[in-house]
């Protein structure tokens, strides 16, 4: 069943950083994780001054991106992140209320796009895309839940695929034991941060064939 109306293997190239001042891009991730493995490593998290957040992917970040794998960062050290604009919850430590981590989401990502999109803007379009696709949703109706077992790899990304119309980019880490658990999930977006696209290149996977899908 297709979730959404987007004209949207795992490539497991390696993205490298580029000192960059300049403003043009490829393409987003739109990059959501998993708390429960966010959490359940040896450096664990901290709930948000508000308190836990729902048990549910969350938003780690849109990120502009080049076709060859590589990224700009930090573009525009005059923009800085006003605090009144919308964002979302984090679960970096120490505990707060999040400011610190989406202020050096702007500066690092946000003000590479700033060319298209202002910094309401970037974050909008970040909790749209958050809203037009489910993955929880998706990945529960296909039967994987995060009840700490292990699932196929190849199953996640067939799941998330048949529903969105796109392959997504899946990326681990590894818990307390050692085991390889579902981290984070990259989709592709236009640059204007609304249309999903196929992937031009994916992140490092680090995952094995099976992962575990942890609780939260």
């Amino acid at each position: 069943m297709k979730l959404l109306r987007f004209s949207a293997f795992l490539l497991l190239l390696p993205l490298s950083a580029v000192a960059s001042t300049a403003h043009d891009f490829d393409f987003f991730y739109f990059v959501q994780q998993w708390p429960g493995s966010y959490c359940d490593t040896r450096q664990s998290c901290c709930y948000p001054s508000t308190g836990k957040p729902a048990s549910d992917f969350g938003i780690h970040g849109l990120w502009p991106n080049y076709n060859d794998g590589s990224y700009p960062s930090n573009c525009d050290s005059d923009w800085p992140y006003d605090a009144s604009e919308m964002n979302w919850p984090t679960l970096a430590c120490p505990s707060g209320d999040g400011s610190s981590f989406w202020s050096h989401e702007w500066r690092k990502h946000g003000t590479c796009s700033e060319s298209l999109l202002d910094q309401r803007s970037y974050f909008q379009a970040a909790l749209y895309l958050k809203k037009q696709v489910d993955l929880l949703k998706v990945l529960q109706d296909a039967g994987i839940r995060p009840d700490g077992g292990f699932y196929s790899l190849r199953g996640i990304a067939g799941a998330i695929r048949e529903a969105i119309g796109y392959t997504p980019g899946i990326q681990c880490n590894v818990d307390e034991s050692g085991n390889r658990q579902l981290y984070q999930i990259y989709l592709c977006v236009d640059t204007w941060g609304k249309e999903l696209i196929e992937c031009p290149v994916f992140p490092r996977s680090k995952c094995s064939s099976r992962v575990e899908f942890p609780p939260f």
